[in-house]
């Protein structure tokens, strides 16, 4: 099913589905003596006059995607124009880094750009709904994408989710992820941790929980299914949980007792215990989160199933 266009597409934001490829057709001027129209006319610009675009939300690229583009460019040339702003006496890149980086590693001279006139808002919906027709973009780039143009441009969610033709919930989930600790943003940027992941991880609210919550999830490979698991138990596990409050109050000693116990046991399994205990009846629930998890705790315990 193919994917549906963005908003008004990035055709029509750069003037036409054929705009990059050949230049526009110039209406009739109204009257004789008015200039024709050359915005579309396509240029060639060196490349050492072309600067990358600060407000660029892309800032990964893959060594070797560029290096594959290098080696079509060499053998078929910029079929794609790149498109630029002029900036001084220099352009700014509005769309085509990526034809521009390869550009360089190759060493060419010059290369065929569009020079449109933009400010900064035009350069930053442009550049957002370039890379997500393509798919360029990580989950972490996307958000502050979005953000970057709330925060600069004094957009709602719903307007800056309207300028990239996303839905609004899109948005907002994006941006959910710059809740991430900032190490977990990295992860996810990288692709270590999975946005199914993170946003069950943003279930926790303070950061030092969110991290052990995705160390575990990296260390025992957990599905999303048996992350939520482990993130409803963090949340339950703290200090305002009424029955953990019950539970110390009703421990003969006060609850140093029971903390002291519980370290022990986690020490010794390897994962989260709980001891529940009243007048001297009680329970300890051991925690696991995957068959392996569970296999490597009967071991401990010395349970041989076999």
């Amino acid at each position: 099913m193919p994917k549906p266009a963005l908003g008004r597409g990035l055709g029509a934001l750069m003037g036409g589905a054929n705009a990059a490829a050949q230049p526009a057709p110039t209406p009739a001027p109204p009257a004789a003596s008015a200039p024709p129209d050359n915005r579309e006319r396509v240029e060639r610009a060196p490349v050492g006059k072309i600067r990358a675009s600060p407000l660029q939300p892309r800032q990964q690229f893959a060594p070797d995607a560029l290096q594959e583009l290098a080696d079509s460019i060499k053998a078929q040339g910029i079929v794609q124009p790149l498109i630029v702003r002029p900036v001084g006496d220099n352009f700014e890149l509005i769309a085509g880094e990526r034809r521009w980086r390869a550009a360089q590693m190759l060493g060419l001279k010059e290369v065929p750009v569009i020079v449109r006139q933009a400010d900064d808002r035009a350069v930053l919906e442009w550049a957002l709904i370039e890379n997500l027709q393509r798919e360029n973009l990580n989950p972490i780039e996307e958000a502050h994408g979005y953000a970057q143009l709330m925060k600069q441009f004094g957009l709602t969610q719903e307007e800056a989710a309207a300028k990239v033709g996303r839905s609004r919930p899109v948005v907002a989930n994006a941006l959910r992820l710059l809740k991430l600790e900032p190490e977990l943003q990295t992860w996810v940027r990288d692709g270590r941790l999975s946005v199914g992941h993170a946003k069950v991880i943003l279930g926790l609210t303070e950061h030092e929980r969110q991290r052990l919550a995705a160390e575990r999830v990296l260390k025992k490979s957990l599905n999303v299914r048996q992350t939520e698991e482990l993130v409803a138990y963090l949340q339950n596990a703290t200090p305002t949980d009424s029955a953990a409050r019950k539970a110390a109050r009703a421990t003969p000693g006060g609850d140093a007792h029971l903390n002291h116990l519980q370290e022990k046991l986690q020490e010794r399994f390897g994962t989260k215990a709980t001891v529940r205990y009243h007048q001297g009846k009680g329970s300890i629930e051991i925690k696991f989160f995957s068959d392996d998890d569970l296999d490597r705790i009967l071991k401990v315990a010395g349970i041989d199933l076999d």
